[in-house]
């Protein structure tokens, strides 16, 4: 059966390049050392373009998990897409391309070489999310794509803005670079981790198989603009404003899950809601503790999306949550372990999650921040575990309404085996690198009541969500939409949208009269003045031609 099987060659060999790079972090940890591989391509004065890659502890353990994820999501992949035929070879390869893309995005320090990977993840995630061929498809990578190019645009132009500095090795100028500069970053990094306002494309990317969700939309594709800006921090340039954008983003995501009933967009709104959390955290100043939720994050949350893929596998391709309930009896493995990804998205003690959220929190006390963000912190957080709540209650205490026709086997097969040791991992990888990278030497002192209130909102919210399900259309029908539909979101980006290119149409014809003149209309026309003029000069009679020589040999004189 593996003799041709080129999943399983490539899951073997991502699992071992995984553990070669968690093994070289943590000697570059140990040994707090950086290691970096130049190669000169092109030398212009001061401006050197050159491939530069740079090994050091923050860069390699985040290959190793990215590689990691990459090898369980291609041995789940065996099965739920099959190995055999042509479409899923090619599925495959771009897998194994996006995987290539990210590698060039997280090991360069240089500008121009993460641009590479930039679009290198753009172009391909666009491929992945059309996998399927529908229309729905088409229009969800139309979004992601063109999205995400609006994103490359900051990171084109501060590029060329660095040019003026010397070099695009940007590590080395962080503090000299201009307010402006890091506010195009900035921008390319909101398109890329979706917050408000380009947050509508990431539940739209949802059409894509659960295997591409799982690897690019939960741990890899959308972290790489808070990996970025990780990288590009400078504090004297992220400010509240900054903060307020992730805070609302966290929030709005909370809310409209509460209110969806699609599997995977709940799943993909929590992405989006710990994807604010890890931005809010990086614009207090806390890098190395968003860069400590990104990789716990990772891990639980690919985990979330694998087993809702099982469930939707076995339940006639089902995605509404509604029509699911008490799975739990047919498939105990899948839901023990989709349990647990969820709990450690809340928070519980011990799990991954609780490490990184809960120092995130507590360190965030200490900032002086106003009581309005420090409200809205706190009920991002309860809000996490009111609609991880739902889910539960829907795919496991609400009664069976799936389709007589499913078939549900829990057999311990390949997808189980990719859930069951990422499990493991998603259980202990929090307690593992708070004490293998040194997180956990911080003294924070506070009354016992700050202590417990991350347990005690977690509670609340528990609680609400629990309440809520005992009434229903409280609201009018207009609040479920507003909420349904992301705020309005996607008619308010149509409507900006339209305004400019109303304006740029105007301009347009206003400039267009000057601008042909002096451009290329008049250019030709000066152009074919001057060639008609030669040609009548060549085409004279040798008489013109003596009586010109005569004329610059007296110039000359």
């Amino acid at each position: 059966m593996f003799k041709n099987n080129f999943y399983y060659l490539w899951s073997i060999m991502l699992f071992f390049l995984s553990l070669i790079s968690f093994s070289l972090s943590l000697f570059l940890c140990y040994k707090n050392s950086v290691y970096f591989f130049e190669y000169n391509l092109y030398f212009l004065n001061s401006l050197s373009l050159c491939y530069l890659l740079m090994l050091d502890w923050i860069s390699l353990s985040f290959v190793s998990v990215v590689f990691f994820i990459s090898s369980m999501v291609l041995f789940y992949s065996m099965q739920y897409m099959g190995y055999m035929s042509y479409s899923s070879i090619r599925f495959l390869f771009l897998v194994l391309l996006f995987v290539f893309s990210m590698f060039l995005m997280i090991m360069s320090p240089n500008l121009m070489s993460i641009l590479l990977g930039w679009d290198g993840l753009g172009l391909v995630s666009y491929c992945l999310v059309i996998y399927y061929s529908s229309n729905k498809s088409y229009l969800a990578g139309l979004i992601t794509c063109l999205t995400n190019r609006l994103g490359d645009v900051g990171l084109l132009i501060s590029i060329c803005w660095m040019i003026s500095y010397g070099s695009w090795h940007f590590m080395f100028y962080s503090m000299f670079f201009s307010e402006y500069i890091y506010l195009l970053v900035i921008i390319s990094c909101f398109t890329k981790s979706a917050q408000i306002p380009f947050s509508c494309w990431l539940p739209a990317a949802m059409a894509a198989p659960t295997p591409v969700s799982a690897l690019v939309h939960s741990s890899t594709l959308v972290t790489a603009g808070v990996y970025l800006l990780i990288r590009f921090y400078n504090h004297f340039s992220f400010n509240i404003y900054m903060i307020f954008i992730s805070m609302i983003t966290m929030m709005m995501s909370s809310v409209c899950a509460l209110f969806e009933y699609d599997l995977k967009k709940i799943i993909a709104l929590s992405t989006l809601s710990q994807l604010g959390l890890m931005m809010t955290s990086l614009f207090m100043g806390l890098i190395d503790l968003s860069y400590f939720h990104l990789i716990t994050h990772a891990m639980f949350k690919s985990l979330l999306f694998l087993c809702s893929g099982i469930f939707i596998y076995y339940m006639n391709d089902n995605q509404d949550i509604r029509l699911m309930g008490s799975v739990c009896v047919n498939l105990p493995l899948t839901t023990a372990c989709f349990n647990i990804s969820s709990l450690s998205l809340c928070g519980i003690p011990f799990l991954s999650g609780f490490y990184s959220k809960d120092l995130i929190i507590e360190s965030s006390l200490f900032n002086n921040l106003n009581l309005f963000i420090f409200i809205i912190f706190y009920i991002s957080l309860g809000l996490t575990a009111g609609y991880s709540l739902r889910l539960f209650y829907y795919t496991m205490i609400f009664m069976n309404n799936s389709s007589p026709l499913s078939l549900l086997m829990d057999d311990f097969d390949y997808m189980k085996f990719s859930i069951v040791f990422l499990t493991i991992f998603s259980v202990t990888v929090g307690c593992m690198i708070i004490w293998v990278m040194n997180f956990d030497l911080l003294f924070l002192l506070f009354p016992l009541y700050m202590k417990l209130m991350t347990l005690m909102f977690v509670m609340l919210g528990v609680w609400v969500s629990f309440e809520s399900f005992f009434f229903n259309y409280l609201f009018f029908i207009s609040f479920y939409l507003f909420n349904n539909y992301m705020w309005f979101m996607y008619s308010h980006s149509f409507y900006l949208y339209n305004k400019f290119y109303n304006m740029s149409t105007n301009s347009m014809n206003m400039v267009l009269g000057w601008g042909e003149y002096y451009g290329a209309s008049g250019l030709s026309f000066y152009l074919l003045k001057f060639s008609n003029n030669c040609q009548v000069y060549f085409s004279s009679s040798l008489s013109i031609f003596l009586l010109m020589f005569i004329f610059w040999f007296i110039m000359l004189i």
